[in-house]
């Protein structure tokens, strides 16, 4: 069996955005109880990843240390088409994850206790960011 839906979520700028409840949606109604769920994000600006969902702060942290490597407007980029974020962004995406692989078991996402699925929008100002959610088993 496989299934396969798209997601269009909306940010607000930079920062995260948990998508676990909808991942687990299209998981569900896929009919699927053992298999695989693939998270992809359809953009070169934004990442995905799973992460510590309990303590928000984690990816404060992860953000700040992305700041650090790479800062908006540094001289160093000459690819700054969009303004200052651009090539931070590519970089920050390029680095993380596109996409993600999860285990499905009873219908659901086999996640950790901690564990929450995230789209990371690498850019200062807000986005439609399309997701494709395959499942298949």
């Amino acid at each position: 069996m496989l299934i396969q839906e798209q997601l269009i979520i909306e940010t607000r700028g930079r920062g995260t955005y948990e998508v676990t409840a909808d991942v687990q949606d299209v998981v569900g109604h896929s009919g699927v109880k053992t298999g695989l769920c693939h998270v992809f994000v359809h953009h070169t600006s934004a990442s995905l990843i799973l992460c510590e969902n309990a303590d928000p702060t984690v990816r404060d942290d992860l953000e700040t240390f992305m700041a650090h490597l790479a800062p908006d407007g540094d001289p160093m980029f000459s690819h700054n088409d969009e303004g200052p974020d651009d090539m931070p962004a590519h970089i920050r995406s390029v680095i993380t994850q596109t996409g993600l692989n999860i285990p499905v078991n009873q219908g659901r996402c086999l996640l950790g206790t901690w564990q929450g699925i995230y789209l990371w929008e690498h850019r200062t100002r807000g986005h439609q960011r399309r997701l494709t959610i395959t499942v298949h088993g």
